[in-house]
This record gives structure tokens, sequence and C-alpha cells, in this order.
């Protein structure tokens, strides 16, 4: 091809272009739902007894709630659909940047295996770097690529014309439009990514004009392709015993590689209908929890979450592993795993427990030496190695609150009595495996065959067995959740200067929220203790928290108590409250608590002059956070809501999509509807050109804050399955407790 190439013999654009009569397809749109993305496209027929060409490119990445197994395999499928009575030949490549963002040598192979008893194979080709550096990105931060693990790209050999090429880049894609085929060769001279760029093709060819019944009707021929990307090991993490490799999940089913792509191969048919499943469900409950316009942001936030996450442990032990993408890089952060937990309550709790798992394991082994909970797991993903010297991003208030809240959340999704009031209603289509108390593992990974699908999971939680579950779980590392509330008994109501999730919005002491969540956290710990049967505990901490929301209320709201303040001493200032979404999806928004004159009072000179012109009143205050907050919240969102969404705070003129939707689902139906309808019109004016963005502009144009942060294809947009969560939370009963907010 070198030879070709310096003799002058590559075809040359301008030469294609004097000997054809170019076609362009007519782009017809896009459709798609969680798991499943569609482009059309048409090219027209200059003969009218011919029918026109269509050609649609399916992408399919399947969220499987009821399959862990499936969702573990880090791989996802491309189908080309052809209809039409033109003859087409269809091409697809891929290249070495895949595998890497240097410029590094990289090797590659073509394996076939097969796949049925006639002959037909599974060609694929493997691509990665000649010299691995494992556990290592390109880039720092959050917008790394990985620097090890293997490409495969593979594609069926039933029938005669799919064929395959590798070659310098520039010469296989003009031979191809040339000659509309490749060669079935193999360029083995191995080097860098950009040096006469090696890519990696397959090509097939459709006879649709002797398919075609008549002019009008053509059957529809298709062709799959699927790309994975493999590692392993995927992770390192400081575990209980010391720092361990990490495998993939897939690894414990299959050992061989070859035997996994083979599987996903032929296991399009189930996997597509276990994700049909749950797009067709989503569509139903987002569109009854909002609008259409709610339909399309879940249906665009799902797998954006599941893509953050590399599945991880044993069947055994099962561990999810998640990157905070495109802000710093940090693996498994309590704060951004905290946005997305409405997601995993909403499509499957086991997700959740595997995300928190290695955080509880490794501050239980005593290898994080501060008394609050870590921010994070490691600097850098894929690197869990700890924080030793416990010099963590500092949120303490914050990821104490995170965790406890996140930690009831996950153990009242294993309590509930009937499948109809589970939290998801995927975690009840399992079998149902016996509880096995002997066993230090609370939540294994047990698989079955179900309505002909292999590698089905078993039931989460439920009736008496979950009760079970949930004890041993809280029980296991009560040390750890009693250790965390005590920090937040002494600096949540009050919090010292600090970071809180936001933290590119910087340091700042007394912030309303974040004690709002603190708080909320601490009275999690009341139920938590009642869980275990520690009655003593549970009086304790009802009591410090009943008391610390009477002085938050005090203290945080304005002196008209018409909003909440963004700091206690800020006045005049305001910010979103979506912390209170805590209150109502662990159902303390449907208890009786003390009235404020029955609450034991404080004394904080510093803050004494900051009272309520009106006290509320017994009745007023039912619930652990007063009603009328709430109300006097969504009144106030609907003040200060801008174009594109509800600015975070009065500092500035941007939002969080996440915190948006945290807000949204403790107002009344009527706000709801307007922060919708403004996040929607941001969804399809925005200049922003990335993946769905959590953070942008409330006016101008929607873009990125000016000087940045650019945040995009982060996981937290699983925040915006808030309203979904808190329809079924609370056995489906969260939603009726805010119902005096539309009377």
């Amino acid at each position: 091809m070198a030879a070709e190439r310096q003799a002058g013999t590559l075809p040359k654009l301008a030469d294609l272009l004097d000997r054809f009569n170019l076609s362009y397809p007519l782009y017809r749109g896009a459709n798609y739902d969680a798991s499943t993305t569609n482009f059309t496209y048409t090219i027209p027929s200059l003969d009218p007894a011919v029918q026109s060409l269509e050609i649609v490119l399916s992408f399919l990445s399947p969220i499987t709630p009821t399959s862990t197994f499936r969702q573990a395999i880090p791989a996802s499928y491309l189908t080309v659909y052809v209809t039409g009575g033109l003859d087409v030949d269809i091409y697809v490549d891929v290249n070495g940047r895949w595998v890497t963002g240097h410029e590094d040598t990289i090797i590659w192979d073509m394996r076939y295996a097969p796949l049925d008893g006639a002959g037909t194979m599974l060609n694929t080709w493997n691509v990665r770097k000649k010299i691995e550096q494992l556990f290592t990105e390109s880039q720092g931060g959050g917008n790394a690529q990985a620097e090890w693990g293997t490409l495969h790209f593979s594609a069926s050999s039933e029938g005669t014309s799919l064929r395959h090429e590798c070659g310098e880049s520039a010469f296989v894609r003009s031979r191809f439009a040339h000659n509309s085929t490749l060669q079935n060769n193999i360029d083995y001279d191995f080097r860098a990514v950009q040096d006469r760029e090696p890519i990696f093709a397959f090509s097939k060819s459709f006879d649709m004009r002797s398919a075609s019944v008549d002019a009008t009707q053509s059957p529809t021929q298709s062709i799959r392709f699927t790309i994975a990307h493999t590692q392993d090991p995927v992770a390192q993490f400081a575990s209980a015993r010391g720092l361990t490799l990490m495998r993939p999940l897939w690894k414990s089913f299959m050992s061989d590689i070859g035997d996994l792509l083979v599987f996903h191969y032929l296991d399009f048919q189930n996997a597509n209908a276990l994700a049909a499943d749950y797009s067709a469900q989503l569509k139903i409950d987002a569109f009854e929890s909002g609008a259409e316009d709610y339909v399309d942001i879940v249906s665009l936030s799902a797998r954006q979450v599941m893509g953050s996450t590399s599945f991880s442990g044993t069947p055994e032990n099962p561990i999810l592993f998640m990157k905070e993408i495109a802000s710093n890089g940090n693996f498994q952060t309590i704060d951004v795993i905290f946005p997305s937990f409405p997601f995993f309550l909403y499509t499957n709790p086991r997700w959740l427990a595997q995300l928190l798992e290695p955080l509880i394991e490794h501050m239980l082994s005593g290898q994080y030496p501060n008394d609050y909970a870590m921010h994070d797991l490691g600097f850098s993903f894929p690197n869990a190695t700890g924080h030793p010297l416990g010099r963590d991003e500092y949120m303490p208030v914050e990821e104490c609150g995170n965790i406890l809240i996140m930690g009831l959340a996950l153990a009242n999704s294993l309590k509930y009595d009937s499948d109809s009031t589970a939290d998801s209603r995927w975690s009840v289509q399992g079998f149902e495996a016996p509880f096995d108390a002997q066993n230090d593992n609370i939540f294994p990974l047990l698989t079955n065959t179900r309505d002909g699908m292999d590698y089905m999971d078993d039931r989460w939680g439920g009736y008496l067995k979950g009760q079970k579950q949930a004890r041993k779980w809280v029980e296991r590392s009560y040390s750890l959740w009693t250790q965390w509330t005590r920090y937040l008994v002494d600096f949540s109501l009050i919090p010292q200067n600090q970071l809180s999730t936001d933290d590119f919005a910087g340091w700042l002491a007394k912030q309303t929220n974040l004690a709002l969540k603190g708080i909320i956290g601490i009275n999690a710990m009341s139920e938590l203790s009642s869980i275990v049967g520690n009655e003593a505990d549970a009086a304790y901490y009802k009591n410090i928290s009943t008391t610390y929301i009477a002085r938050w209320e005090e203290y945080g709201m304005s002196r008209d108590g018409q909003y909440a303040k963004l700091s206690y001493d800020w006045y005049g200032s305001w910010t979103i409250l979506y912390n209170l979404y805590a209150d109502s999806q662990l159902c303390f928004h449907l208890s009786n608590y003390m009235g404020e004159k029955d609450r034991p009072s404080m004394s904080l000179t510093e803050l004494e002059s900051q009272k309520l012109l009106k006290p509320p009143t017994s009745s007023e205050a039912s619930g652990f956070v007063p009603k009328h907050i709430y109300s006097t919240q969504s009144k106030w969102y609907q003040n200060v809501r801008q174009r594109y969404g509800l600015p975070l705070d009065s500092r500035h003129l941007y939002t969080k999509s996440d915190w948006e939707f945290f807000a949204a689902a403790v107002a009344s139906r009527s706000t709801r509807s307007e922060i919708l309808q403004s996040v929607a019109l941001w969804v399809n004016e925005t200049v922003t050109d990335r993946p769905f963005s959590d953070l942008h502009r409330t006016e101008d144009r929607g873009e990125f804050p000016a000087g940045g942060p650019l945040f995009f294809a982060r996981p937290v947009v699983g925040g915006h399955f808030a309203f979904l969560a808190l329809e079924r939370a609370c056995g489906g009963k969260a939603m009726e407790g805010l119902s005096f907010l539309d009377e």
C-alpha cells in the first residue's frame, strides 16, 4: 500500500467526484429511548419503478435492570437496517483512538469464532496498545481516556458478502468508495495511531433489487455489529485485605473473552427485549409523573448514568465502580453518587448497594483517618487507593449527610411487603433466593433462567428476607453510621466554612441547604438505629434532629419567611433547597413530629436576632421538615425561575439540572411543570455541544458558565429521576404526602 501511495495510484477525491454521480443520503431524523438511538436516512431512487432506499442505523446500549450480568458486559450493538429497491454497500470502520489518547503504537489481529454448527463465524477485530499502561489515563481530570484494554469490533460472516480489511485509512476508504468492496486483507505493519492511520473495517453488500417483491414492497435486510472494550483488571482498590487488582464482574461468568463476545452477539434478542421492557415502562412512568418532555429527559439521562460505571467483584461480592466524569476524575465520589441515587432506586437498588459497598468496606477497615465520611475512594479513576492521610476534598457535612441518607434509602428499598410497593418494579421480578444468615456477603448476585433467558437476577429484598437483610447490613457497619452521625451532631447545625457538593461555587460557612442535609442525615440515623433494634439511639438521634430542625428554620429562613437564605447571615440571599428532597424520599414528611412549642430550645447567641416573624403552629409543623417550608420554597421558585431553569442560588445565573429536579419533585405541580418546561427548552435550544450537561447558564444562550467548569457526560443526571423515585417511595405514598402543595 505504501508503494501504491508513492507511485501515485491512490485514488484522489477529485477523481472520484469526476467519475461518479454522487447521491447523498437524506437525513430523516432520529428517535431514541433509554437504551436505543436510531438515525434514519433515505437515498431517493431516480427510477419511479424502483423503491427508494431507507437506511436505519440503530445503536443499542441495553439497560437491563433484571440482569446484572448483561449490564456488566462492556459492549454495545450497532445494527444497520436496509429497506428498498436499490442495491447498497455498507461500510463501517474504527481506529486506534478507541484504545489510546496518545500517539502510541497499537497492535491488532482478527479472530474467528463459530456462531453455529453451520460454519457461520463471528469475525472480530482486536485492537490494543502494544505497551499498555495499567490504571493510567491519557490526561488528567475527568475527560481522560483509558490507556489499557482491548477494543473488539465484531460482525457475523453469515451469507457471502461480509468483507473486512485493515490498512491505511485514506487508502482503504478511497478504494471502497471506488470499488464498493474490501479486500479481506490485514496490514500487519503495527504502528502508531496517526502513522498512516490504521483502521479496521467491515463492509456488507445488500442485493436489494433481487429481493424486492415489486416497486413498492421490499423486505428489510440487516447486519449487526458489536463493539466492546474489555479490561482485566478494571481497577485497583484498597479493600479490607489490602490493595487489590479488581477483575471485571463478567469474568466470573465467562472466563474467556471469546466466549463473552459470542454470547453477547447471539444474545441480541434477549438484551433488546429486556432493554425495551425498561424503556417502555420508563416512558409510561415518566409521562404520568411529568409530561412528554420528562420522558425525553430521563431517556437521555439513563445511559449517561450507566456509562460512568464499571461492574467488578464476584457474584458473591459484586461491586459497582463509578467515575466522576468531566470534573476531576475522582473515584467513587459520594457526592456524585448522591445526585444519581434516584436513578438507582427507580431502576435497580441492588446497583446502589454495589456502589456503596466499596466505600463502606474501605472506611470500615480503618484506612481512612478522619471522623467524617470520605469524599471519594481515590483522586484519579481507576485508582481507588484511598486517602490514608485524610487529605481528600473537604466536604465533611456534605458526605456524612449524603451517605446516611442513601444508607437509609437503601435499607428502605429492602423493606416492602407487597410487589406493588417496592421502590423498583424490576426488583420483584426475580426468583426468591433464601436468606443465608451465616453468609458474610449480604447481597450476593444469584442468577437463574427465566422466560428462556439465562443470567436473570434474583429478587431484591422484600418481605421477611428484606427485613433481615436490612438489619444485617446496618449492623455490620453500625459503628461507621454512628461515627458519621456524631460528626453531624457536632457540626451540621451551624456548618463551618467548607465546601458543599457545589464546590465550583466556593467555600462558605453556615450554608442553609448544607445544614438541612446534615440534620436530615441525623434523623436518618434514628431510623437506621430502629432497624437494628437500638431504640435508645433511635430516640437520642430523633430528639437531636427534631431540635435542630426547629433551630435551622430560625436561622435559615428569611425574616419574612418567604424563602431560604443561601447562608444564615447572608441576608437578602436565597438558594434552591434541593436537600429538602431527602425528607420526602425517606418518608419523614409522612410522620408526625413535635410542633415548635414542644421542641427543646438551644442557645446560639450569634444568631439570636434572626427570628421568624410568624412562628409556625404545631399543626403546620407536622412532618419532620414543616410543611410550610415546602410551600414557601415552591412559591419562591416560581418567582426566581429564568428562561432555562432555576438558578442554583442568588450569586449566579447558572443552575444544576440534577438539583432542579430534586427541588421540583417536592414542589407543587404547577411549579414542577414550569421547571420541567424550562429544562426542556434548554435541551432544545442550548448551544452546548457536549453530552448532556448538568451545569449551564439559565439566561443568554444556555451556555456553560463563563470561565467554566465544563460539566458534561456526568452520572449526576441520575438526579433527573427524582420524580420517578419519589413516586414509588414510601410504598407509593410519598407523593400523596405532598398533596397539600396543590391545595
